[in-house]
């Protein structure tokens, strides 16, 4: 019986090792983590059939055009926070409890349910996958709450064995996972029903996920000139976008770098945008993990979801991530901006903007340009390498 707890245990702080992949990756543990975790991702990717597995299904490079998705980032957040404290909460209850020798919790929070630890996991689980929206992520979701289920029947069973004269009459008064009305209403009384609602519930976590990434996708702020598609990672950089994307495409050193029958995608981006590594390698400063800032990116990731959105991503070369000139050159009337160039192979819908975002689609780095938009002076233009700041890691396309 031990083993078997701890196995389903064991499933359960992989689940969060893996749903914590965005604070690792900005950790200097990102290189030990990624030996051992990217081959199983790079396998996923192998095949047609789990590939959407590493996709991404809600904005993380890119700034949310609508107040939907915003509040939906919050509301991850929330979850997060939420289900993280109600956990603590009850297991300050119950190792209080141990400590002074007074058996079985019944009171405080498990007054109105049996297992609220679980449930304060499970929420905050569904945080990670709003906050971290990789498919594999909610997938593992599902799965995890089925440990939850097996782990709070285990408990169950051990304590009736225990405690069969106190416990029983709280079990059969009290919910396991809601309020016992409320339970009672909503969930089948068989495991077998309850295993039927799992999977209903597991198909409408899957499916949920793939409708808010179209709508994720279809709310993007693109650009489309000839085979290349551009796509702004500040909504309010659209208008720029839109006015000398095409001028710059037309320049001798960057025209002669595309071919016609090749499909390119191009992030528009403030070239101190801190996310960048996630796209291409464009240079040590945007490999986060080789940086000291990993509390203070927790931190604005997880308490501060509005600026970490709205202002975060681009604002936070102020915590010392570059200092030069561009650094402020905006601030002075100079408007820069970084272009990083990928060639995409699609496969099939080639000729439409969204085909850049497919699932199947495979994303080539090819070379960077800094450009003065005023002037439509470049600062710089290089090469890039076939990997991104991760090295081969799948990592957010928008």
């Amino acid at each position: 019986m031990n083993t078997k707890k701890t196995a389903l245990a064991s499933i359960v702080l992989l689940y969060f090792v893996i749903c914590l992949e965005i604070l690792i990756m900005i950790s200097p543990f990102a290189g030990f983590f990624y030996s051992a975790f990217n081959p199983f991702l790079l396998k996923l990717t192998a095949y047609p059939a789990t590939r959407w597995l590493t996709a991404f299904f809600l904005p993380h490079m890119v700034i949310p055009t609508t107040s939907f998705l915003m509040a939906l980032r919050i509301f991850g957040s929330l979850l997060l926070l939420g289900g993280m404290g109600l956990f603590l909460l009850c297991a300050l209850q119950v190792y209080t409890a141990k400590f002074r020798r007074r058996g079985t919790v019944l009171g405080g929070l498990y007054r109105f349910i049996r297992h609220p630890q679980y449930l304060g996991l499970a929420a905050a689980g569904a945080g990670l996958a709003i906050l971290w929206p990789r498919f594999l992520v909610v997938v593992l979701w599902c799965f995890m709450v089925l440990v939850y289920f097996f782990l709070a029947r285990d408990e169950e069973k051990r304590m009736l064995r225990i405690h069969n004269g106190t416990y029983r009459p709280y079990m059969e008064n009290t919910g396991m996972f809601l309020p016992r009305s409320l339970e009672n209403f909503l969930l089948p009384t068989a495991t077998v029903g309850r295993l039927l609602l799992w999977l209903a519930v597991s198909v409408l976590a899957v499916g949920t996920a793939f409708c808010l990434r179209s709508y994720t996708i279809h709310h993007l702020t693109l650009h489309q000139s000839g085979n290349v598609t551009a796509i702004a990672i500040l909504p309010d950089d659209g208008f720029k976008m839109d006015h000398r994307l095409t001028f710059l495409l037309n320049m001798k050193e960057i025209r002669t770098r595309l071919t016609p029958e090749a499909r390119y995608l191009v992030y528009f981006l403030p070239k101190q945008y801190i996310m960048q590594g996630l796209i291409a390698d464009t240079g040590g400063d945007w490999k986060l993990y080789k940086k000291h800032h990993t509390i203070s990116m927790i931190t604005d990731w997880i308490l501060h979801p509005v600026s970490h959105l709205s202002s975060g991503h681009h604002a936070m070369m102020h915590h010392g991530m570059d200092n030069g000139p561009a650094a402020s050159s905006e601030d002075n009337g100079v408007v820069v901006r970084r272009l990083i160039f990928l060639r995409i192979d699609a496969g099939h819908d080639t000729d439409t903007p969204l085909a850049c975002f497919d699932i199947n689609a495979s994303r080539t780095p090819l070379f960077l340009v800094d450009v003065e938009l005023h002037s439509l002076k470049l600062l710089d233009i290089r090469d890039l390498p076939l990997t991104t700041g991760w090295g081969y890691v799948p990592t957010p396309t928008f």
